[in-house]
């Protein structure tokens, strides 16, 4: 059986002292209430050292990290240094970084294999704009991103990854997909990841949905068939909300 996964992405958000306190919030509740899915923080790179010293229920993870090991590369940090301190995951591919940083598929490639040699657990993202959506390109696109990026990993690697969906035209913005549309998707990405591998690596990878997932939708599009969970961005900034969605898979 795959994994449930609600994973909150906290992007470049919460002074420490607010980033502490929401750790410790999301923490403490779990400790005292039944849950049946991983829970995920990623993190803002700064606060990581701090999130990671306390025994917690809440995993935390990278939003971001840098192919090589060392070398000239001001302002970024190694998949090696992550480890080194204790992170278990990363987040690669978010359309964010594609967009606004111009990172391509060539690069995701190499972080994915970075991460994976550090023995990180890749979360990666994947999705199409608006226009792509309209021309009914979004399939071939996702799919695209898939091939390029991570179906050169043998079957051992791959069933390390988890895959976040996020239609870029729902990030943000407060549109969603429908849940009929979002499980459309997933389970295409599901057949893409068979046709490379086997039925089962495919039935046993989590796909999350990531696009402007909240309390109040929470419930239907996380108990599609194909849809195992959330990447939850501005909900995950507030304990109550972020608990809610937790709270699906109660």
């Amino acid at each position: 059986m795959r994994k449930k996964i609600v994973a909150g992405n906290w992007k470049m958000n919460l002074s420490l002292e607010e980033a502490q306190s929401l750790h410790s919030e999301i923490n403490d509740a779990l400790e005292t209430s039944e849950f049946n899915c991983e829970v995920y923080h990623f993190v803002p790179s700064i606060y990581l050292s701090t999130l990671l010293e306390s025994d917690q229920k809440v995993n935390v993870g990278s939003q971001n990290g840098y192919p090589a090991k060392n070398g000239a590369f001001t302002g970024e940090v190694s998949m090696s240094q992550l480890s080194g301190i204790g992170t278990k995951a990363v987040l690669i591919g978010h359309s964010e970084r594609r967009q606004l940083f111009n990172e391509s598929d060539i690069l995701l490639k190499e972080k994915v294999d970075a991460a994976l040699e550090e023995d990180l657990k890749v979360f990666f993202c994947c999705g199409e704009t608006l226009e792509e959506r309209e021309s009914g390109q979004y399939k071939q696109t996702v799919i695209k991103q898939l091939k390029n990026s991570l179906f050169h990993l043998p079957s051992k690697e791959f069933a390390k990854i988890v895959i976040a969906y996020e239609p870029i035209w729902a990030i943000g913005t407060g549109k969603t997909a429908s849940p009929e549309q979002a499980n459309e998707m997933h389970k295409s990405i599901r057949e893409a990841i068979e046709h490379a591998y086997t039925q089962e690596i495919a039935q046993n990878t989590s796909i999350l949905y990531g696009g402007s997932c909240k309390p109040s939708n929470a419930t239907e599009l996380l108990n599609q068939s194909d849809i195992d969970g959330g990447l939850i961005g501005g909900a995950s900034l507030k304990s109550e909300d972020f608990l809610k969605i937790i709270a699906t898979y109660n």
